[in-house]
């Protein structure tokens, strides 16, 4: 299985906007061999920001790269625009191979 993370830091009071615009998102992963889950997690709040981190499983790395150049992706980012002063720059993406 393979982890795939993207880390946001988001403005301090923008926490719903945000989430809102996720909720609100077509993300087309019901269409992609090899998914399997996702999950959107929220840290705790700091003076200057809140994280949120993107979270989906997939079969394997091949999988999820598969994903980035497929059709399902490029629908699912291409209304991807957010209200501005929403994001404090861009995601920070993480991938991690299960071994255990």
């Amino acid at each position: 299985m393979y982890i795939a993370m993207n880390r946001f830091r988001i403005a301090p009071g923008r926490e719903e906007d945000f989430l809102e615009v996720w909720r609100n998102r077509d993300s087309h992963l019901d269409e992609v061999p090899g998914f399997k889950q996702f999950q959107m997690l929220q840290g705790e709040s700091q003076e200057d920001h809140t994280v949120f981190i993107s979270h989906s499983v997939w079969e394997s790395e091949a999988a999820f790269r598969a994903w980035t150049k497929s059709e399902a992706f490029r629908k699912a980012h291409a209304n991807a625009k957010s209200p501005e002063g929403i994001y404090l720059g861009p995601p920070k993406f993480e991938g991690y191979e299960v071994v255990l």
